[in-house]
């Protein structure tokens, strides 16, 4: 890959959900061709940050068992969207990160409940390495053995934000949903009970290291065009 590419590679970012309720993102983007990725063949994008270097260790994930189309990888895009803008693709459980020229760097994603819940346009507000978790209330209603979390969950790989946390803000304020990794690989490419949009953590390490806070976040349902 080339310098220019690696650079561009260095401006991406995946989602806890927390209710409905908070659900302050409007205004989705309508269906349209999406991305291609037929003209590029399958490109693998290399890794950003080092996994292996992290506080706690980071099981190794068997691509095998995720299918291809949730890889991380290269893919064109028709120019819609600024670069550095980050498309999360619910419906085909994908997120790009729009990079330079017709490129953008594809990611698989396993999107929750509350990820059906909202949509529209944010802003990455900030970002942790192994954040802390807090259940909202609604999910200790329905799975009372997480109350003894209420007060929150220290990070590691017990935790279901994963590695990376990306927290994304409206209008100033905290929306509660974040882009983020998760502790149940196979859910990528899943629709899921629970929560918004996770990531593998491999990939939310690559994308942490891609985008700065104050990036835009665009949420469509249906497939994106972009």
């Amino acid at each position: 890959m080339s310098e220019k590419r690696d650079l561009m590679s260095r401006r991406t970012f995946c989602v806890l959900g927390a209710t409905a309720a908070t659900a302050a993102l409007t205004g989705c983007v309508a269906e349209g061709e999406g991305f291609s990725s037929a003209a590029l063949g399958y490109r693998p994008v290399p890794q950003l940050g080092s996994p292996e270097r992290e506080p706690f260790k980071v099981p190794r994930v068997d691509m095998n068992r995720i299918p291809r189309e949730f890889h991380r990888q290269y893919v064109k895009h028709s120019g819609r969207y600024r670069p550095g803008t980050l498309v999360v693709d619910t419906a085909n459980r994908h997120l790009y990160l729009i990079g330079e020229g017709d490129e953008a760097i594809r990611y698989g994603i396993g999107v929750g409940r509350a990820g059906f819940a909202w949509g529209g346009q944010a802003r990455i507000g900030r970002k942790a390495k192994w954040p802390r978790w807090t259940p909202p209330p609604a999910m200790i209603r329905r799975e009372p053995e997480l109350k003894k979390y209420a007060g929150g969950m220290d990070g590691g790989p017990a935790n279901p934000l994963g590695a990376r946390a990306l927290y994304l803000y409206k209008g100033g304020r905290d929306t509660l949903y974040r882009l983020h990794g998760t502790n149940e690989p196979l859910s990528i490419g899943q629709a899921m009970s629970s929560g918004c949009i996770r990531m593998l953590n491999t990939d939310v390490i690559d994308l942490y290291e891609r985008v700065p806070v104050g990036s835009t976040v665009v949420v469509v349902h249906g497939e994106a065009s972009v």
